[in-house]
């Protein structure tokens, strides 16, 4: 249990999670390694009724990472939970449901239909537009963060992560509303917004023109939102962004990260996440450190 985390009333096997949208829904990684090693797989992002995402081309390579447009495509909440959890069970996967709304009705509801045997948490994705107030995003306005937050928590007792947004002037208000809205961990960050335009047709290289941008080119933003978060509250924090090896988890963690997940990087190697395991568990053996103690060990 040494690397175990509890978040909650549930404990994780270990540190290293893979991040939603980046693993699919962890069926077909089973191929390369047993997923039920990793400590958690937030599945792709779920909604009530499903989507089809956004029109092609939705993904493009940046330098340093890449974009992408994909919108947040999956199969909905019902199938979800008909079709792939049974699936996931078998294998002995920690299953962590990523899901979406466009309303707190909807987020709710959602909440509410996920929050059954087999998953063993729930992480809210805020970066959604509220369309009842004029489709800013919940992740941008702190009191919609709180609400949304709060309505969540009402009708779940699942473990409950926040996974907050970058595109924010300061993340530490955002952190501090979802703490004081009932979360139990967050996990940040979220995709950053970018663009990218083919310069001999002078068009932008994906349909939706914007989209978000992952992989190393976002690591410092990353680091520097889970240590300011690290700051304003007590909950366990999950570093998202640019995790592409040993150290780079590494960092995370020393900034305030008590767990990390692995996105782009799947897309590269899809033992990735099981690679960073195997080498932060060797390297905390192998040093005798205290994983517990390394965490928020930044000097500054």
């Amino acid at each position: 249990m040494r690397y175990s985390l509890t978040i909650r009333d549930e404990v994780f096997a270990n540190r290293v999670m893979v991040a939603s949208g980046t693993f699919g829904y962890g069926l077909e990684f089973n191929d390369y390694f047993p997923v039920n090693r990793l400590g958690g797989i937030c599945v792709k992002g779920l909604s009530l009724k499903g989507s089809l995402g956004n029109k092609m081309p939705r993904i493009t390579e940046t330098y340093g990472g890449m974009l992408n447009a994909i919108g947040l495509q999956n199969v909905g909440v019902a199938t979800f939970i008909q079709e792939k959890l049974p699936r996931l069970q078998d294998l002995g996967a920690a299953v962590i449901a990523n899901f979406y709304g466009n309303t707190l009705e909807e987020y709710a509801e959602c909440a509410r239909a996920l929050s059954v045997d087999g998953v063993k948490a729930l992480e809210m994705n805020i970066s959604c537009p509220n369309v009842k107030e004029g489709g800013i995003a919940f992740g941008s306005s702190v009191e919609a963060t709180r609400k949304v937050v709060e309505a969540v928590r009402a009708v779940t007792e699942k473990p409950l992560i926040v996974k907050l947004s970058p595109n924010v002037a300061d993340i530490r208000p955002f952190a501090e509303a979802a703490t004081l809205g009932g979360a139990d961990s967050l996990s940040l960050i979220n995709t950053l917004i970018g663009m990218a335009i083919d310069v001999k047709t002078r068009l932008p290289k994906i349909a939706n023109i914007t989209g978000g941008l992952s992989g190393p080119a976002i690591k410092p933003v990353g680091v520097r939102m889970v240590f300011q978060a690290s700051q304003v509250t007590d909950l366990p924090l999950i570093g998202i962004g640019g995790i592409m090896n040993r150290d780079d988890a590494l960092e995370y963690m020393l900034a305030g990260a008590a767990a990390v997940q692995v996105g782009t990087a799947n897309f590269v190697d899809p033992c990735a996440a099981l690679t960073i395991l195997e080498e932060l568990e060797a390297y905390f053996d192998d040093n005798r450190i205290d994983l517990n103690e390394f965490v928020g060990g930044v000097k500054v």
